[in-house]
Formats: C-alpha cells, structure tokens, sequence
C-alpha cells in the first residue's frame, strides 16, 4: 500500500475544563512535553509513516495552534485546518472531515502522550480487509480502562463490541486514542445518535455501527505506553517520563538564567526561564518564560508565568 495515499488526522478542539489553569491559556495540544508540543510528537509519528498531509480539526483556542505549527514546513509535514466550531463530541469532530477526505485516514486525539511500536501494522490490517483498525494496550488497571473504552473480540481478532468509559470493564483490552478508518467511518457517524448523558456523539457509538453492519474492525497492540492529558498533573507525569525515554537526569531550556547554585534534579525547565534563588527543583517542570523568585524548594510543582500548582496536593 502507498502510504501517500492516506492524511492524518489530529483533533486538537476540546476545551477540557478540568485542565486549568491552563485551558484558559492553551490547548491541551502545545502543552510541552519536555519543551515541545504533544502534537509535534504526534506529528512525528506519522511522519515515520510516510504520512505527510496532515489535518489539524481545531475549536477552543485554535489560533494558539496555528501559531505553534503553522502550515507544517518546519516539521516537514503539509498541515490543514478545519474549525470545529460546535462542541459536540468525538464523532462530531470527525465528521466534520467529510468534505475533505475519501480515502483512508489516520486519526489521533490530541490529547494524548503515547510511546509506539509499528504503527505499520494497523495499514496492514487494512491492507488484508479491515475497514477499521484501532489501536490497543494490554492495560492492567481497570481505572484506566474505564476512563477511556474497553474493547471486545472473537477468536478471530475481530472487534464485536466497543465500550465507551465502562464502569466494569469486560476485559483488559484499552483503546487508546489511535484509529485508522476509511470512507465508511462517515456512513456511521451520519446515524450515530447523541448520548443521553452529555448530548455528544461519541465516536465508540459510531465504530459500533461499523460493526453491526458487518463491516470489519481489527485491534493492533501498538500502543506501548499512553496517557490522556487532563489534569494538570498528567502534564508532570508526561514531562518526567519523556526525560526517562529520553534517558537525561533533567533538561534545561535555551536562554534561562539559573542562579549558580540552584540544582535541578529530575525535572523539565522550559526555554526563558529565571530562577533568582539557590533552591532545589526536583521532580518539578518549570514553563517556559517563568521567573521563579520563590525561596523554597520545588518538589512536585508545575510553576508557569501565572501560577503555582502543587502536584502533591492533587495526588492524595
């Protein structure tokens, strides 16, 4: 199969309330991780692919993404836009890609830090027929299962049920934020109903819909290692796990000016950052263009041009 033929997909729109302080100011998207977007990562990931026309579906705060990529040159990708201007859910948010796409695509959430391994099977599987491929992770807990969706198949590897955020899991099978679907994805999501709880449409709903008309969905164990942005502490736990990928003891942006004596240990300082005073970080990420005048330890602290959030505190 020739890669070319297939666009990536990001959806970048969601507000994500409970990411303050910094919905307010940023898509959950340009968040860094270790001092760069999640999305870049994304976008390196289908670039590996071959993939490079690449459409960004943008809502709250999308001029902030727009300024963080652009049309994708620097990143050796070519990047669109398209404005989800109604809330309305995952599926929505795909659908509104219709006139733009038909053929096969590749979706990622974009709120989403992930770790992979052969991304070239899910185009396999659609290669040898699926119409649907979604990508999964053996996950242990079942809290985390049940904070995104469960997925069910027969002895043949073929998806028969999707379950969005179950309370009991039925298995230990996680989707994990990854698709790659062609046209028929559109049929579905047209007839996906509104969930009664929160009046979106859900994109498990419509997957279920492939299914029922008997249209072939697989799973692919690519996904390594994964995490939704969506509190603020999820932020922490990426930046201080990237730098163990990255296999450094800390990382420290351009143009900061450090105090001689401070010393950083296990944490992420972004580019611009000021630190007047001889205290210790650790276990700590500083963003970028932040001035630190504070006299006492770091530990467990996100610190940003704006605010002070303690990580310690959300953790109990």
């Amino acid at each position: 199969m020739n890669n070319q033929a297939i666009t990536g997909v990001i959806l970048a729109a969601g507000k994500s309330t409970r990411m303050q302080p910094f919905s307010a100011r940023f898509p959950k998207p340009i968040l860094p991780i270790c001092n760069r977007p999640v999305i870049e990562y994304q976008i390196e990931e289908m670039k590996r692919l071959g993939i490079e026309d690449i459409i960004i579906v943008v809502g709250h705060l999308g001029f902030e993404v727009s300024l963080a990529l652009g049309n994708g040159s620097r990143l050796g990708v070519n990047i669109r836009y398209v404005d989800q201007r109604d809330t309305m859910g995952i599926a929505h948010a795909v659908g509104q890609l219709e006139p733009y796409i038909d053929h096969r695509f590749l979706l990622f959430l974009g709120d989403i830090f992930f770790k992979t391994k052969d991304l070239q099977e899910m185009l396999t599987l659609m290669d040898e027929g699926a119409h649907a491929v979604l990508a999964v992770r053996r996950e242990e807990s079942l809290e985390a299962i049940g904070r995104n969706f469960a997925v069910v198949i027969d002895d043949d590897h073929r998806v028969r049920r999707v379950i969005e955020k179950p309370r009991h899991p039925p298995n230990k099978i996680k989707g994990c934020g990854l698709y790659l679907f062609d046209p028929h994805i559109f049929d579905a999501i047209r007839r996906t109903p509104q969930t009664a709880g929160r009046n979106e449409y859900e994109l498990t709903s419509s997957i279920q819909l492939l299914i029922e008309d008997d249209f072939a969905v697989r799973i692919a164990e690519v996904v390594t290692y994964d995490i939704n942005l969506t509190f603020p502490q999820d932020l922490l736990t990426c930046n201080l796990t990237q730098l163990k990928f990255l296999g450094q003891e800390s990382l420290v942006g351009q143009s900061c000016r450090l105090h001689p004596d401070v010393k950083v240990i296990n944490s992420v300082i972004g580019d611009g950052v000021t630190v007047a005073q001889p205290i210790e970080i650790r276990d700590s990420l500083i963003l970028s263009d932040s001035v630190v005048t504070y006299r006492g330890d770091l530990n467990r602290i996100i610190f940003t041009p704006d605010s002070i959030i303690d990580c310690r505190l959300m953790e109990r």
